[in-house]
Parts: C-alpha cells; structure tokens; sequence
C-alpha cells in the first residue's frame, strides 16, 4: 500500500517551493549567458616592430571579449601554447594566431 502524503505547513511548503524555482532560475540564466556556448573564432595579428607578448596580451585584454577579466600571464600563456612558442621572442613580420569570440 502506497502511504498518502500530506502537507503539514502550507507556509514553509510555499517557501521551500519558490527558493528552488529561485535557484533554477538562477542556474538556467548562468548556463545561458554564459561564453562556454559561443564558437571560438582566430583572428591573425602581424608582430610590427617592438611588440611583445606582454604588449599583445595587454591589447588583447582591454579589446578582445574572449581574454576580458583573465590574467595577463593567463592570456600570454594561451598565445604562446596556441602559437607553439618556445619562448618570448618574436620576430617582426611574423603572425600569430588569437582567438576572439
């Protein structure tokens, strides 16, 4: 025999209720605007004499959603590992690849 449910306090019953539509609703608006769901796109930047990667980084922070709010050593990080530099020396003429949303 299946036990009948009753609830006791309809107050907290509500309550409980409309805090997990609030966290849902929270999570739903988190997962949608987040940038996870966007395709990365690559653009290709020429090194122009006295560009360093620290230079690139910088730019690209202040201008590029892709790198907005990251570290600067972050975003280094990704150019050189995206870019399969060895080092922090850049040849002028050169092109890198960055990615960009």
């Amino acid at each position: 025999m299946m036990k009948k449910l009753r609830i006791v306090n309809k107050r907290k019953f509500k309550k409980s209720i409309c805090f997990i539509l609030l966290i849902l609703m929270v999570i739903l608006f988190i997962s949608l605007s987040s940038y996870s769901n966007t395709k990365t796109k690559y653009k290709i930047d020429f090194i122009s004499k006295g560009d360093t990667l620290w230079s690139i980084a910088e730019k690209e922070i202040k201008y590029n959603k892709y790198y907005k709010g990251k570290d600067i050593r972050q975003a280094i990080y990704e150019i050189k590992q995206l870019n399969n530099l060895s080092n922090n020396n850049l040849a002028e003429g050169t092109s890198i690849k960055i990615p960009t949303y």
